[in-house]
């Protein structure tokens, strides 16, 4: 080989270093000593390129940069995560645990640490932290990062608790109204309020199967209107819970229908809707609250529901204290809620029911109220107060606020366990949407294979299948006049009616078809029919 600084073709070998160097000019050809590791770790090394022997003792070496890198990332996010000291331990033990000792680099690195950041979390029975939250945080998708959590799982054979939608909403509310932005007083009773109706909804079984963070924003949503709040959109609420809006306004949605639902036992529930039940929700709330106080020993005192009289939870939200009903505090000194009051639970128990009937004003003694009331107004003795209220009412004729319908004394406004939630009776006795739904698709499976048959029926026997069918009519009209018609697709047959058909043609038994497993069943009964 020709020196490649001058030509010439000189080259001796150094007996010191085992280089080649030019005997004309001295240059130390370069690469001549290096010798390529084709054996792994274990085999042939060159001069001074040697394994493991690249930056020995410093941060240079790449295993100790790799665990010093993968430390200080695993820091940094949970730093981010508010996560500091045991809980930092317990993330780098686990992650030490899944990885031997290796830790790791690369874009699936900090999917690994969130998911060890939420087990732990999560394994403390404390749901500060969810699934959306530290996927958006690290930047992965939230699928991934509950597959990494299912992997953790699975290797450390660890069982989670289940998640705590009553702590998560508490966090909630705290982020949210506890800057100042609403009195301490109503954060409080909104915080009780939200608790109540979480609770409800597990009774009613609409959080069973369904993500936690949309139900947290609805109530949230819900509770703030009902003490008054302005400026909280569903849309920001969803935001800041890392949730789907379309998902928060159907979890809205169907807590209103609830809502509704047990609005129905009030005297003008016929009248309650969706839209309007916001309004009534002090009602509706006030009942509730009664009814989830009541205790379940089988014995129904009064007359009404669940041993009080409804009457009394209108009377109480109606009273003068209470209410502002277009005039103000001083503008009477007998409470109007008189007009709406009626006996107590226990006296009404010993009038019967024909006592009740016999309840009635005479017309002489409305008569006799009225001419007093318009004989103390001539004298001018409501007259400023009278002004004043007319011209509040054009504002808002009925107004009740949240400290005179809310009580707070039901155990439902404090975090107690599911079996204690599950035996409150809260006005509205719900089955699971997913069980009814499931009920329903079976139905319609099953109405589906009942057309299926009929049509498979009077292709096979034309004459003696059952006829009152139009289309058999319309057949046999089109064949008799020779009449072209025009092609249009059959009403009411899809997809799914073809499989179906198809199905029962390969004597698929039909308790099979109706749990809806059609591509399992074609690739068992149809594509692999011909190897069976």
């Amino acid at each position: 080989m020709p020196c490649y600084s001058c030509g010439h073709r000189s080259l001796i070998r150094d007996d010191i270093t085992g280089s080649l160097v030019c005997d004309s000019c001295g240059t130390v050809q370069k690469f001549d000593n290096y010798e390529t590791h084709t054996g792994g770790v274990n085999g042939p090394q060159g001069v001074f390129v040697r394994v493991g022997t690249s930056g020995t003792g410093s941060t240079l070496n790449y295993k100790e940069k790799k665990i010093f890198e993968a430390n200080k990332l695993i820091d940094d996010i949970a730093y981010k995560l508010n996560l500091l000291g045991q809980k930092v331990t317990d993330i780098k033990s686990m992650i030490d645990n899944i990885t031997d000792g290796e830790y790791g680099q690369g874009d699936w690195f900090p999917v690994l640490i969130g998911a060890c950041a939420y087990v732990v979390v999560r394994n403390e029975n404390k749901t500060t932290l969810s699934i959306a939250e530290i996927g958006d945080l690290i930047g992965c998708d939230v699928y991934e990062l509950g597959r990494m959590v299912t992997r953790v799982v699975d290797h450390l054979n660890i069982k989670l608790p289940e998640f705590d939608i009553v702590t998560s909403f508490e966090k909630v509310v705290r982020n949210l109204f506890n800057l100042g932005r609403v009195e301490s007083d109503k954060f409080e009773r909104m915080r009780e309020q939200g608790v109540f109706l979480i609770q409800c909804m597990i009774n009613w079984f609409l959080t069973t199967g369904r993500r936690p963070l949309p139900i947290v924003a609805a109530v949230l949503v819900l509770v703030a209107e009902l003490n008054g709040v302005e400026g909280v959109r569903i849309e920001d609420v969803a935001r800041e819970v890392h949730a789907a809006v379309s998902t928060c306004k159907l979890r809205y949605k169907e807590l209103l229908e609830a809502l509704v639902k047990v609005a129905q036992v009030l005297p003008w529930g016929k009248d309650v809707t969706v839209k309007n039940v916001v309004k009534n929700g002090p009602f509706v709330l006030r009942y509730m609250e009664m009814k989830s106080m009541e205790k379940c020993d089988g014995h129904r005192k009064g007359l009404h529901y669940g041993g009080f009289d409804l009457g009394e939870v209108v009377s109480q939200c109606l009273r003068k204290d209470d209410v502002e009903y277009g005039v103000e505090e001083k503008s009477v000194e007998c409470g109007d809620s008189r007009y709406f009051e009626v006996e107590t639970g226990s006296e009404l128990s010993k009038m019967g029911d024909d006592g009740m009937k016999k309840l009635q004003l005479s017309h002489e003694c409305l008569s006799m109220v009225y001419n007093k009331f318009l004989n103390e107004a001539s004298c001018g003795k409501y007259k400023e107060e009278i002004g004043r209220a007319y011209r509040r009412k054009s504002k808002r004729a009925f107004e009740l606020f949240a400290t005179d319908w809310w009580n707070g004394k039901s155990e439902l406004s404090k975090k107690i366990f599911l079996k204690q939630i599950l035996e409150k009776d809260v006005g509205l006795d719900l089955m699971p949407p997913s069980f009814v739904n499931g009920c329903v698709v079976v139905e319609r499976r099953r109405a589906k294979i009942n057309t299926a048959k009929l049509r498979i029926e009077r292709i096979v026997h034309p004459w003696t299948a059952d006829s009152g069918d139009c289309s058999d009519i319309d057949i046999l009209q089109d064949l008799h006049t020779n009449k072209r018609k025009r092609k249009t697709p059959a009403k009411g047959i899809d997809w799914e009616d073809f499989v179906i058909e198809t199905l029962l043609l390969h004597q698929v038994k039909e308790e099979e078809i109706e749990k809806g497993h059609y591509n399992t069943l074609l690739d068992l009964h149809v594509f692999n029919s011909g190897t069976t």
